[in-house]
């Protein structure tokens, strides 16, 4: 899959600009704050449906207007799909494909399947669980719509188990059924997740030792309630939900569930998420990154667009070309501030 042409209108910096790709390799390149980082966002907001560098769709719309305009077209084994959101000040976001109006945010998914990497990649690394959360299910949403949905469902039962420990009323009884809720969804999530992190694992690790000359070892493995299968795992949960009724009582959050799960990332044993360079959690970040393509191809059956923003700045040359020698096989779209360096490798580049 790759995306063929990109049109956006009244979309932050830019009154109107359509811009085409090639299948290959592909930069944006102008000097800061020109937009550069806009248009890849776009791109995004086209696959997984929300901007990577803000919750307000609202902050997409050109100063002055009253709604922004994206439109992504992609192409797949010869077939092709138009991707077309208008984003209004006054009503909800509006998506639909080949023209025809979407209902749920789970039929975008899987249309133009992406995978981002900028300069925020870092938090998979070094910041909370939430960012290595967000991470797998991004993943997994755009590869599974049934995930999607499996995600959604579980999110309303939590957000109602909370609200009842909130409402002062919650006892053991009313509780119960929740939890029950709660240990099935949460189960097939915990499961689809650590089969994940197992099949992401050693792909990452191959491309880390590549992108650091075999001089580190990446490790990763999915922290959350134990168990092999679906019902074993809900088992767990369960278990853990009766460990935690006082708790959650006292404090009227849920304590246990997926929803506070981990992934553990190492480099030669020791733990990445609490020490470690800067070069060796950017280096890990971008190799779960490159694995993430490789494995989202082999589930959906094509590649997803690579989808790289100021990263180039930060690598030498070695790295570099180890970096664009990966990249061989798809789409990527890559952000830079000079693109004279960029020719032997055969961008296609769009001044900016």
């Amino acid at each position: 899959m790759y995306v063929s042409l990109l049109n956006v209108k009244d979309y932050r910096n830019a009154e109107m600009r359509s811009v085409e790709l090639s299948e290959g390799r592909n930069a944006f390149v102008g000097c800061n704050a020109r937009g550069k980082t806009n248009l890849l966002e776009a791109i995004y907001f086209s696959g997984v449906g929300k901007s990577f560098r803000t919750p307000r769709d609202r902050e997409l719309i050109k100063d002055g207007c009253e709604r922004a305009f994206i439109s992504v077209t992609a192409q797949k084994e010869g077939v092709t799909d138009t991707v077309r959101t208008v984003i209004d000040k006054a009503v909800n976001k509006r998506v639909s494909i080949n023209n025809i109006p979407i209902t749920r945010m789970s039929e975008l998914m899987g249309v133009c399947p992406v995978v981002l990497f900028c300069p925020d990649g870092l938090k998979i690394i070094k910041e909370a669980p939430a960012d290595r959360r967000k991470f797998m299910d991004i993943a997994l949403c755009q590869a599974s719509r049934a995930y999607f949905s499996l995600l959604s469902q579980y999110n309303k039962i939590l957000a109602s188990r909370n609200k009842l420990l909130k409402s002062g009323t919650a006892s053991d009884n009313t509780l119960m059924p929740w939890d029950v809720l709660l240990a099935d969804t949460g189960a097939k999530i915990v499961k689809t997740r650590r089969g994940f992190i197992k099949k992401l694992s050693p792909i990452a690790a191959e491309k880390h030792a590549f992108l650091s000359d075999g001089g580190e070892v990446l490790s990763l493995s999915y922290e959350g309630e134990k168990g092999e299968t679906t019902e074993e795992i809900k088992s767990e949960i369960l278990s853990r939900l009766a460990k935690d009724r006082e708790a959650d009582l006292r404090l009227k959050y849920t304590h246990t569930g997926p929803h506070k799960d981990d992934v553990a990332i190492s480099v030669n044993g020791a733990d990445l998420r609490s020490f470690g360079s800067q070069g060796q959690q950017r280096t890990a970040a971008l190799s779960m990154k490159l694995a993430e393509m490789n494995l989202m191809t082999e589930v959906i059956g094509t590649a997803p667009v690579l989808l790289l923003d100021d990263v180039f700045g930060e690598l030498d040359g070695g790295r570099r070309r180890k970096l664009m020698s990966i990249l061989d096989g798809f789409q990527s779209v890559v952000t830079a501030t000079d693109g004279a360096d960029m020719s032997e490798f055969g961008v296609n580049i769009t001044n900016i």
